[in-house]
């Protein structure tokens, strides 16, 4: 399969990222990429993608021995190039394009990603939900990407993360007074209480 486009979007009312691949057949798939699922496989696909650029260097194995400074300084250089040369101007196509995995996205429940010798990415996609009315087997899908072309989906799935708010820690806003928790709880359970 011949990739030709991606699309990467946070959809708020779903609270989902829909991913959405075009390949030069015409044809589209389209993923669901939930919060649960990104909070593991975005770290992965950071930590692999950079293993990766490592490794295609020139002086690949004598990078095994630097410093993680010197090793992110690079990888970060390679993504930056990989990302100078990237095409995110040309609008996705709306065309109707041939849905192999059928209209409604495949929910991702799991992502298996290898590098490969050829210096590509294989990413296969797996929905282990149980199949719907009418659905055979569980739906999966799988691609090997160059190195450029992962960045470039890297970075997409970086902005749509940032719009999710996702990676945002949880805040429950300020302790009430009426909060045991509160700091000022200890000071007014001793204090004399006057009802009338």
């Amino acid at each position: 399969m011949n990739i030709h486009q991606l699309s990467v979007t946070y959809l708020p009312d779903e609270d989902r990222i829909l991913a959405r691949i075009n390949t030069t057949a015409g044809e589209e798939m389209r993923l669901w990429l939930t919060r649960r699922l990104m909070l593991g496989l975005w770290p992965l696909l950071s930590k692999l993608m950079t293993g990766h650029l490592l490794r295609l260097e020139a002086a690949g194995s004598s990078l095994e021995t630097a410093s993680d400074e010197l090793k992110t300084m690079l990888a970060d250089f390679r993504k930056q190039e990989f990302l100078q040369h990237a095409d995110f101007e040309t609008p996705y196509k709306e065309e109707q394009a041939k849905l192999p995995l059928g209209e409604e996205p495949l929910l991702v429940t799991d992502v298996d990603a290898a590098p490969l010798p050829n210096g590509r990415l294989r990413l296969s996609f797996n929905e282990n939900t149980p199949p719907k009315a009418g659905q055979g087997q569980p739906r999966r899908f799988q691609m090997e990407m160059e190195p450029r072309l992962m960045q470039g989906l890297l970075h997409l799935l970086e902005q749509a993360l940032g719009q999710s708010r996702w990676r945002e820690p949880f805040d429950p806003g300020p302790a009430s007074a009426e909060d045991p928790t509160h700091p000022d709880a200890a000071s007014r359970l001793n204090r004399p209480r006057y009802l009338n």
